[in-house]
């Protein structure tokens, strides 16, 4: 198992133990991070953690703000496997979610883009079906 590999099986594991704090240990300081979002987050209140972020604090309080926002134990998130070459890593999956506030639930494929240096994350970049989110979160 390659460096990069390694960092991110043990990134999914930190994740799927849902403790944002030992998560964005895994992170460089100046992390760049994005998620596939609205240009205009302000109309969606219901989803702030669909945003760009950076370093560790924001990688923490994504987690935070994930957590927050959904029912706990109603998640899951299925990994269909680590592909990794070199420094550079995709991760395709589905995750399976409740928002909070409405009770409806959803299913989304993503994608995650990462970059390792180091042993930590310097890129962190998501890709999935925000609609989904979206119409869960919708009023």
């Amino acid at each position: 198992m390659s460096p990069t590999h390694a960092v991110v099986e043990e990134l999914l594991r930190r994740i799927g133990d849902g403790d944002p704090e030992r998560v964005a240990e895994l992170y460089a300081q100046d992390a760049d991070w994005r998620l596939n979002r609205p240009q205009d987050r302000h109309d969606r209140p219901a989803t702030p953690w669909i945003t760009h972020r950076s370093g560790r604090a924001g990688a923490a309080a994504h987690y935070r703000d994930l957590a927050a926002h959904h029912v706990p134990g109603r998640a899951d998130t299925r990994i269909e496997r680590v592909l990794a070459d070199g420094d550079d890593a995709v991760v395709p999956g589905e995750i399976r979610q409740t928002a909070k506030p409405t009770g409806r639930s959803y299913h989304a494929r993503f994608a995650l883009r990462l970059t390792v240096r180091d042993g930590l994350v310097v890129r962190h970049h998501v890709y999935e079906d925000s609609l989904a989110v979206a119409r869960a979160f919708a009023p």
